[in-house]
């Protein structure tokens, strides 16, 4: 037997040694189906959404100057909650409320989570004192904050600051995402 010596180009060598296959017999293809969208109604907008009302709540458990505040509801995933906890989500807004009275506050905190929903704001910082200079020496605003935010359906969760942001003067308050 004799051995055929290689042709010098890479191609006609390819072509040589390719030259008794043969293609395997295609198979038909299969289109899967699309699926459709499952549909959403729109949201209406001939009537603005109902506001959650923050009046003063007489009954209302008293909470301590120094009491960590925390709270979370269905939808606020563990690892986010504990970065909430240590601070780690950065705030996108902050407000402020020493010297207000309870009505003042909750016409300014409805106003504000209203216009940080809307942003999209994920996390704010709520700063509400320990009420060291309230009339009775005892936190006011923290405790009906406290309740007004466990009714807030777009807080998802909120939790007493990190001592450089206020400490248990402030909330770190995790909202909801705007759809």
């Amino acid at each position: 037997m004799t051995k055929k010596k290689p042709p010098d180009n890479d191609n006609a060598l390819f072509r040589e040694l390719m030259s008794d296959v043969k293609p395997l017999a295609a198979k038909p293809r299969i289109i899967p189906a699309r699926t459709r969208p499952v549909p959403r109604p729109e949201p209406r907008q001939d009537s603005p959404p109902e506001a959650t009302a923050f009046i003063k709540r007489e009954t209302a458990p008293a909470t301590q100057a120094e009491e960590r505040l925390d709270f979370t509801r269905g939808g606020a995933k563990r690892r986010q909650l504990l970065r909430l906890r240590r601070g780690e989500i950065p705030t996108e807004a902050r407000l402020d409320l020493h010297g207000h009275t309870i009505a003042e506050a909750g016409a300014i905190l409805h106003d504000f989570l209203d216009a940080s929903h809307q942003a999209g704001h994920r996390c704010v910082l709520i700063v509400h004192g320990k009420g060291h200079r309230s009339d009775t020496g005892q936190p006011v605003l923290k405790t009906q904050l406290n309740h007004w935010l466990r009714d807030e359906p777009r807080v998802l969760a909120f939790h007493s600051a990190q001592p450089c942001h206020g400490g248990a003067g402030a909330l770190y308050v995790l909202l909801r995402r705007c759809r």
